[in-house]
């Protein structure tokens, strides 16, 4: 991470900045190519958000937070976060600030040179203010939040031009999915002269705290610690694995991804059998009796230890013999379904047209659980052995790419790795390539794409033979692609190659099995002896959800972190205010909205005399949300 860090200023770090800010100041435009590529970027969304770059300290003041709620909800961050800030506090704080923010770059602490706020009119860097990018501009807190990133702005270099005498640092923090959490902030006054020291700091310190949540949020499971060296172990770099009792992957921190070298979307749903290279089960009876294991893979040799058992399980509980065939995979077919038969029907063309070497093309919201379909995809067809890719083409900055999809040799360009690289697409040989959010990949790749899925083969970058390849193929994206070819930004010769077969993945609000879907969250978290009373469920009902499915995974996470031992049942009790303001907002609409809503409904229902699936295929949704649409507007 620390190379995707630009730090190469100009004489006057200083100059460049003011000669931008001037511009844009006096011309309302931002120059282009006089700020460094991710700097840029942050100012012109800066601009999007509608800041001036002259904001005084007077407008941040009003954004303030309630700090007890805001404390509150973050206690898991804090408590993970205290020993690393202290830590901090001692060495770095006489040099600057110290910041712990939230998710939302929210201030959560802040300590070391605090007579900064007072001198240089910073009354609104404060426990309790946020400091996201929408409301600041660039600014190292929110900028990192927003990229998920570290980030590095230089005096100079924040979109506010008071801020301009102050340097930052910030890396975020992530939990066991990969998602922002937190982030740390170094802040000082003047040119960071030595960047990379204060980012190794950091990201060290990141790293500690993510290992402590990593073992909080699987209560109800097995953590293991791994390494290459056994000094490694209990270190911050050591790798972690959630494991079912099963033997089935729940969660990998990013240290694992990189021992293992696979993505944590390989390596969630797989055995720990594979990655440990033996199917012994003495071997998870050691590691629940707290010895240190060696163990030889394909990936080289690696040292184990358990640092938690699971609460309420024994070595009784692990079966000497596993089942044959109990080696559990991503959900069937049937079960994602649930009964919905439009899904059920569309998830069987789907996997027919995979068998017949058909693309597959999935469409929906984000948080739909387009992957989640996919790898059901993958596991019910003929190559369920063989490897399962994932490529996120939003997620991967543009400049790497095609360095990632098609691998490169040994000194391919400036900075490639020693060997070379093999690409997803090599790496996906014999099973199934994911493209997730196709619609964003660079329209300078479409083209060099199309011809690999169209000859079924791949030249790395840097050779000049080319390998074939066997892949089934399936994309998903959450924008319109119909759109994107008429904008030109899509070829629409690659969309009529990958749309060979299109499923369309409902919204959650269109769902008819909400209440299973619950069920196979709260099991997923490792919480299958917990229920919801029938207040919770009812308002969950009735809530459009915006987020889908990994919206409604928050929901829960974040409603079992609020319940005291033993507490089996999950209420309104459970919930953050922010999260009860956030569910009941949308349960009831405007009047003219809710009367046109309803008038479109009675329309469709006259149309089509009465008949409300055929009403419900003309509006586009199910039958289950026209019923609650009906319920909620005659309310």
């Amino acid at each position: 991470m620390a190379q995707e860090i630009r730090t190469t200023m100009a004489t006057d770090p200083l100059q460049e900045s003011r000669l931008a800010r001037l511009k844009l100041i006096n011309e309302g435009e931002l120059p282009h190519g006089v700020l460094r590529e991710e700097i840029d970027a942050s100012w012109r969304r800066s601009l999007d958000y509608g800041l001036s770059c002259l904001e005084n300290e007077a407008a941040g003041l009003e954004q303030d937070n309630d700090l007890h709620l805001l404390l509150a909800s973050n206690r898991l961050l804090i408590d993970a976060a205290t020993p690393e800030l202290e830590y901090l506090i001692n060495q770095q704080g006489k040099a600057g600030l110290v910041i712990l923010g939230d998710a939302q770059a929210n201030i959560l602490a802040l300590d070391g040179q605090t007579h900064y706020l007072r001198e240089f009119g910073l009354r609104d860097l404060k426990p309790g203010s946020c400091w996201s990018e929408s409301l600041r501009g660039t600014n190292a807190l929110g900028t990192a939040v927003a990229e998920g990133r570290p980030t590095l702005i230089n005096c100079g270099e924040h979109y506010l031009d008071r801020l301009s005498r102050f340097s930052c640092t910030s890396v975020p923090i992530k939990d066991a999915q990969g998602a922002v959490i937190g982030v740390l902030d170094l802040t000082r006054d003047g040119h960071m002269s030595h960047p990379q020291d204060n980012l190794a700091t950091l990201m060290l310190a990141a790293s500690n705290i993510e290992s402590r949540l990593f073992a909080s949020g699987y209560p109800e499971h097995l953590v293991l610690a791994f390494h290459s060296r056994p000094q490694y172990l209990g270190s911050a770099w050591h790798g972690l694995l959630a494991l079912s009792l099963d033997g089935e992957v729940l969660a990998a921190n990013e240290q694992a991804c990189g021992l293992l070298q696979m993505s944590r979307a390989t390596l969630v749903g797989r055995r720990s059998s594979d990655l440990l290279g033996t199917r012994s089960p003495q071997l998870i009876g050691r590691l629940l009796q707290g010895a240190v294991s060696s163990v030889q893979t394909v990936k080289g040799e690696f040292y184990f230890k358990a640092l938690q058992l699971p609460r309420h399980s024994s070595l009784a509980t692990v079966p000497a013999h596993p089942p044959r065939g109990a080696q559990t995979k991503a959900l069937g077919l049937d079960e994602l379904a649930a009964g919905d038969s439009r899904l059920t029907r569309a998830l069987r063309h789907a996997r027919q047209g995979l068998a017949g070497d058909l693309p597959v093309l999935l469409l929906g919201e984000t948080g739909t659980g387009k992957e989640v379909v996919a790898r059901a995809l993958h596991q019910a067809s003929a190559r369920a052995d063989k490897p399962f890719v994932a490529v996120n083409c939003a997620a991967i900055p543009e400049g790497l790419i095609e360095s990632e999809l098609f691998g490169y040799r040994e000194g391919a360009f400036t900075g490639s790795r020693k060997g070379g690289m093999v690409g997803r697409l090599m790496q996906a040989h014999g099973g199934t390539l994911f493209l997730d959010e196709i619609g964003d990949m660079p329209l300078s790749l479409q083209a060099r794409l199309l011809r690999v899925l169209q000859e079924r083969k791949v030249a790395p970058l840097g050779a000049g033979e080319e390998q074939s390849i066997d892949i089934a193929v399936i994309c998903a994206t959450h924008r319109d692609l119909k759109r994107l070819v008429q904008d030109k930004s899509f070829r629409e010769d690659l969309y009529y190659r990958l749309n060979g077969v299109s499923l369309r993945l409902p919204a959650l609000r269109e769902r008819e099995d909400l209440a299973g879907m619950i069920v196979r969250v709260l099991h997923k978290l490792g919480a299958e002896q917990i229920s919801l009373d029938s207040d919770l469920s009812e308002m969950l009902g009735g809530y459009d959800w915006p987020g889908n499915i990994r919206q409604l995974e928050m929901v829960l996470r974040s409603a079992l972190a609020m319940r005291e031992e033993g507490e089996t049942v999950l209420g309104l009790e459970h919930l953050t205010d922010s999260l009860l303001d956030e569910l009941t907002a949308s349960c009831r609409q405007p009047g003219s909205i809710r009367e046109s809503e309803l008038e479109l409904i009675r329309s469709s229902l006259e149309r089509h005399q009465g008949n409300v699936s055929a009403a419900a295929d003309s509006l586009g949704i199910s039958r289950a949300t026209l019923y609650r649409k009906l319920k909620q507007l005659r309310a």
